[in-house]
């Protein structure tokens, strides 16, 4: 079989319990906390202008990933720019994060290897990005060990699209 469609079949069967955890407050009201029952305490209008407001900064965080992916040299590459759009899949999305963050990561490191604008960073987001992955997924429990987990995940993300925008910025400026 070829490696890459056991990857996808691999990806899938991982977002099974992840489809799972984000059904599970449907299938047991009675289970307190959870992501949905926080949007409720929100109400409806609240509830949209959250996700909305959630939507468009992951657009902006993609965009910033894609451009990563897009400044490195083809060669150094370890997945096309435009794969980090599978962002926007759900629930899949929960597994494939980690691999858009580890490509991402990756390619930026291959990258340093012979560009100069990256030579001073010691890290290219795997600590913080698979952390906010990591921490991502914990957030689907409907408990209090979810919401800190949820509560958690958004630091480890700032901290790792800031880097991202560092090393963008670091890459455009060496073009010149």
């Amino acid at each position: 079989m070829n490696k890459q469609i056991a990857l996808i079949f691999l990806k899938i069967a991982l977002t099974a319990p992840v489809a799972y955890g984000l059904a599970y407050p449907y299938f047991h009201p009675e289970a307190s906390g959870g992501v949905f029952k926080e949007l409720e305490m929100l109400g409806t209008l609240g509830s949209i202008v959250l996700v909305l407001v959630f939507l468009d900064l992951v657009f902006l965080y993609c965009r910033d990933l894609q451009s990563s992916l897009a400044l490195v040299r083809p060669e150094a590459r370890k997945a096309e720019p435009r794969s980090v759009w599978l962002m926007f899949l759900l629930p899949y999305n929960f597994v494939e994060d980690f691999f858009i963050i580890a490509n991402v990561a990756r390619s930026l490191q291959q990258e340093a290897r012979s560009n100069v604008a990256l030579q001073g960073f010691r890290s290219f987001g795997m600590l913080t990005g698979m952390g906010w992955c990591g921490l991502q997924i914990v957030s689907l429990l409907p408990n209090e060990a979810g919401a800190a987990a949820g509560f958690l995940a958004l630091p480890c993300w700032i901290l790792h699209w800031r880097l991202i925008r560092r090393a963008n910025a670091a890459l455009l400026a060496g073009v010149k």
